[in-house]
């Protein structure tokens, strides 16, 4: 009867020990600025759900993404190491445009992904959203998103697999016909439907909440990335919400739409105890805002800039049974941080062994409430290829390093610097480069040298394309 036993309380032990870990959400919002959530200051548009989680869990004031557009910055959060290490440093386009900027086709998959790492530790893993890691134009043969760690997955146009494309409708147009963009797509993986595209971030958490309901069922922990098309241009957000029309306005009405129904999955987590006592969900944006539509409240620059309005993100951790009670609801100054550092974090939270040397820091205490610390090496950063000049801004720095209070912007051969104290002027208005030359230098030399050992893309040959 011992011998009999003992599998018994093992098995009960791995059960208990799979429950113990926690669920995880990654919301990755599509060119949505820092100042766009309201609970980040905004002031013309109200997004009550994510604010709830915010009052419910922590808000971080200097996160950062690791590049200031779209295919790079997922390739960060997705791998905890520098895109650079994997050659897509802009946004995937088609192959011949990708072979000139010198990039690569699609993320390797050999790339150390985080959805992966815990598939292979027992996490149910799902992908619902948008990709744009590979598989998009005339880029047909990428691996298929299964390959990078998901069990299962639904996308947007630009990766393969089953997907939802949308349906476009205006004021007054007969809603019997109405248009279609990115019909192409249909080659792009098995499994595509029309969905209209004011609704498509619905589609994708009605993908999820059945994935979730089925994970509790299997006894099994998940982690889900949910990444919204939103509140990327052209905006259609509910032919009663268009209002007058305007690009500015187009944007706030996607925005409120997008968070009525991301606030469908916050309910069905927060609404069922065994979720929501043990998941976390954590909620940012991908990069800056696209000019004219969203904002980056007090920060200098727009999507695809190295200023900070470009890279840093409003970030949002709501898991109110794990986090430090004591700082329930409100916002986290002082932690320097970015996105290559969630990998190791989760990792460590969920009880995953490391796969892989990041670039990315461990900072669970960080994330939980429980720490006001920072990362202990410098955030480094350049730009995307073709993004030498861009919405109205020309020559644009190359590299930029922040390094503790300062943030230094310059060439790739370290010329034209600007030095920044962020402490003092967040807008990056006030240029200190003349007043501490030995601080420009010192960061210049790093910059440069992290620049150097990255693999090159074709950057310092190219000017701005054209828009995205």
């Amino acid at each position: 009867m011992y011998r009999t036993f003992l599998p018994f309380l093992f098995l009960l032990s791995s059960i208990s020990t799979q429950a113990e870990r926690p669920n995880i959400i990654l919301v990755f919002i599509d060119d949505m600025g820092w100042g766009d959530f309201s609970c980040f200051g905004n002031e013309h548009a109200k997004t009550p759900h994510i604010d709830r989680l915010a009052k419910e869990g922590l808000r971080f004031d200097q996160f950062y993404v690791n590049s200031p557009i779209c295919s790079p910055s997922r390739v960060a959060i997705s791998t905890g190491q520098y895109p650079q290490r994997w050659k897509i440093t802009s946004y995937l386009s088609n192959r011949d445009h990708n072979k000139k900027r010198g990039m690569a086709q699609w993320l390797d998959p050999k790339a150390p992904m985080l959805a992966r790492s815990l598939q292979k530790s027992g996490y149910a893993t799902g992908h619902f959203g948008k990709w744009h890691m590979g598989g998009q134009r005339n880029v047909a043969d990428a691996p298929e998103i299964s390959e990078y760690g998901f069990d299962q997955s639904l996308t947007n146009f630009e990766g393969m697999g089953p997907k939802l494309l949308p349906l476009t409708l205006k004021p007054g147009q007969d809603p019997k016909k109405p248009g279609r963009l990115w019909a192409d797509a249909y080659r792009l993986g098995k499994g595509a439907r029309w969905v209209q595209r004011s609704k498509i971030t619905e589609g994708f958490v009605d993908g999820a909440i059945p994935f979730i309901k089925k994970a509790k069922q299997e006894n099994k922990p998940f982690y889900i990335n949910l990444w919204p098309d939103d509140v990327h241009t052209p905006f259609w957000p509910p032919v009663e919400q268009w209002k007058d029309g305007s690009k500015r306005q187009l944007f706030l009405s996607v925005l409120e739409e997008m968070d009525r129904q991301l606030g469908k999955l916050f309910d069905h987590v927060r609404n069922n105890p065994d979720l929501a006592d043990n998941t976390l969900i954590l909620a940012c944006s991908d990069n800056g805002p696209e000019k004219g539509a969203g904002v980056a409240g007090p920060f200098r620059g727009f999507k695809t800039h190295l200023y900070e309005g470009g890279i840093r993100s409003s970030l949002v951790a709501w898991a109110p049974k794990l986090m430090n009670k004591e700082v329930q609801g409100t916002i986290n100054k002082k932690s320097i941080f970015s996105a290559i550092d969630l990998v190791p974090t989760l990792l460590e939270i969920t009880k995953t062994p490391k796969h892989a040397n990041f670039d990315g820091e461990s900072l669970p205490d960080v994330l939980l409430g429980k720490s006001n610390s920072s990362r202990k090496q410098d955030l480094l950063f350049r730009r995307p290829p073709d993004r030498d000049s861009f919405y109205g801004v020309e020559d644009l720095p190359d590299l930029a390093i922040r390094s503790g209070k300062w943030k230094l912007l310059c060439e790739y051969d370290g010329s034209d610097p600007s030095l920044y104290d962020l402490t003092k002027d967040r807008g990056e208005k006030n240029n200190l480069a003349d007043e501490h030359l030995k601080i420009v230098q010192e960061l210049s030399q790093k910059v440069i040298a992290w620049h150097k050992s990255m693999p090159p893309d074709n950057g310092p040959q190219m000017v701005s394309s054209g828009k995205k």
